[in-house]
């Protein structure tokens, strides 16, 4: 049996000059990808990003690029705590998990990560590409290096 989640996340980055760096979590699960989180019932995919970016790193002056909308679905077994939770919860701990990812400029260089993680990182473009974990939020990265390129223009 699976459980459907649905979350919602940014694809932050920042500029410095000509150069534009992206912000990725470092999970203590070891993964590393864009800050994302569940849904919340009430809550809009944008209100959800903004809640969970400002949770995850504390930034809060994002500039979302509401046009810029990627889905990401993956399955997955949790484990460890996440594992835990879910059998005291008396839920499954297999996931189908759709991910919606926006684009969101910040022009804060500080980051305070929350306990969900134990790092990030501001990396360019192709160092960003190599870290990420996963095959779906890499499409997703570069995706954004095309959607960036072509409204520089």
């Amino acid at each position: 049996m699976f459980t459907f989640e649905k979350s919602a996340g940014a694809v932050v980055f920042r500029r410095a000059g000509e150069k534009i760096y992206f912000l990725l979590l470092h999970y203590k699960s070891g993964h590393w990808d864009f800050p994302k989180g569940h849904i919340e019932k009430g809550e809009s995919e944008e209100q959800t990003l903004r809640r969970e970016v400002k949770e995850e790193t504390g930034l809060d002056d994002l500039k979302i690029s509401l046009d810029f909308k990627k889905r990401v679905h993956y399955a997955y077994q949790a484990r460890g705590e996440e594992r835990t939770k879910r059998r005291k919860a008396g839920m499954s701990i297999n996931v189908f998990k759709k991910v919606v990812y926006y684009l969101a400029e910040t022009k804060t260089r500080e980051v305070k990560i929350s306990s969900e993680h134990v790092g990030c990182e501001w990396l360019e473009y192709d160092e960003a590409l190599k870290k990420i974990t996963y095959k779906g939020p890499r499409k997703v990265l570069k995706l954004v290096k095309k959607y960036l390129q072509k409204s520089a223009r």
